[in-house]
């Protein structure tokens, strides 16, 4: 936890001083002593809808205090509305019907790796598995959270489920290799910037090295500069809520 706090409050100190970094410290930490209060506990249980609909626990509601403390220096665990799920893929579907492969023929969902950058207890990898992806894999930090995935992706059962090689990886994101399949990245702002940059450089190295399509969803894109400065992304779609980025000129 220490080593956690000392980390981000370096890299804020390096960028803004220690003076500016040491009061934005000091307000992530009492910003967090608010939100333990039992009537924000409450609030945060209001995303419990999905859980209830096909018994598994991904709300935020259930979330341990440490894990939260830990999520405010990287990023708060907080599951995806499916609405807002599913009209990303809608949207991603209706570009991928637009694209076509050197030998002319369309992408489709089941050339790709889905991939959760941040997937927390794995509310994202059991809705993407509505979708015919060739496989899903979560990617999560912190080891309560992953198992808690791994239990939801062994009870879930659903009868319009198309993709069944779902995983949880527990890893630190940017130390995960992707693997050469054509991917799609989702990411829900789930990290701070400096690993955003870092996650960037080490996908871009797989590209050169291993050229394929790529499309990150990008989920509260906070951090949208951070993908628009990259090399080889092109944002393809800047909806409210999310964009979409791209291989594919």
């Amino acid at each position: 936890m220490l080593e956690t706090a000392w980390q981000w409050w370096t890299y804020a100190a390096r960028y803004e001083g220690y003076l500016r970094a040491t009061r934005r410290l000091l307000g992530v930490l009492w910003e967090f002593a608010r939100d333990s209060t039992p009537e924000r506990r409450r609030l945060r249980f209001g995303d419990a809808d999905y859980d209830w609909d096909f018994r598994v626990n991904t709300t935020s509601g259930a979330v341990g205090w440490r894990d939260r403390l830990l999520g405010t220096f990287h990023s708060e665990y907080q599951p995806t509305e499916p609405a807002v799920f599913h009209e990303m893929l809608d949207s991603l579907q209706q570009k991928l019907q637009l694209t076509t492969t050197p030998d002319h023929s369309t992408l489709t969902f089941r050339d790709f790796t889905f991939i959760d950058l941040g997937s927390g207890k794995g509310r994202t990898l059991l809705m993407a598995s509505d979708y015919p992806f060739r496989r899903i894999v979560g990617v999560e930090l912190l080891h309560s959270l992953h198992q808690i995935a791994q239990e939801n992706l062994r009870l879930y059962k659903r009868e319009p489920q198309k993709c069944f090689a779902l995983e949880s990886v527990c890893t630190d994101a940017t130390a995960f290799v992707f693997p050469n399949d054509p991917l799609v990245l989702y990411l829900f702002n789930p990290f701070p910037e400096s690993s955003m940059r870092q996650v960037l450089a080490n996908l871009e190295q797989s590209l050169r090295t291993h050229p394929r399509p790529v499309f990150v969803l990008y989920h509260n894109p906070l951090l949208e500069h951070v993908l628009s400065q990259g090399a080889l992304l092109r944002k393809i779609v800047g909806a409210h809520q999310y964009s979409l980025f791209s291989t594919q000129g």
